[in-house]
């Protein structure tokens, strides 16, 4: 999709970056327990769907998600990799990246699961913003 002179449609490829950054950026405030900044991350209407969860609609309920999933410590990486983005009219894209979640414990690190975000991000205030994150577990979870 590229820009015309003086449009404000950036290029496919920027879009594709910026995208993949807010995805990387999220990754990163989950696992640094940054709630306030992964909040910022979603549209004001945003939603998360996680897995076993209720899924949390707007900043508020966003908020005390991912408060609850900070509060539950432990060193923590979400790995996030093969991610495609395709464009959509009305300013909108979609994502799908493959997870790989590592956990840090008395035996060093593990990966007790794997799966696969489907996004839809919009553009809010100038940056790609979370409207639907929608994870599903593709390995069985383990206690």
């Amino acid at each position: 999709m590229p820009a015309t002179p003086g449009s404000a449609v950036p290029e496919h490829s920027e879009v594709i970056a910026e995208v993949r950054h807010a995805i990387a950026a999220y990754c990163q405030a989950l696992d640094d327990g940054r709630v306030d900044d992964l909040v910022a991350l979603f549209t004001p209407g945003g939603v998360s769907a996680l897995p076993g969860m209720d899924p949390a609609e707007g900043h508020d309920s966003l908020r005390a998600l991912y408060r609850g999933l900070a509060a539950r410590g432990g060193t923590q990486r979400h790995l996030v990799v093969n991610t495609t983005v395709s464009t959509e009219d009305g300013g909108q894209v979609s994502a799908i990246s493959d997870l790989v979640f590592l956990s840090h414990g008395e035996s060093g690190w593990q990966v007790p699961l794997a799966g696969r975000y489907e996004d839809v991000l919009t553009r809010h205030d100038g940056a790609w913003r979370f409207a639907t994150r929608s994870l599903t577990f593709t390995t069985p979870v383990t206690a």
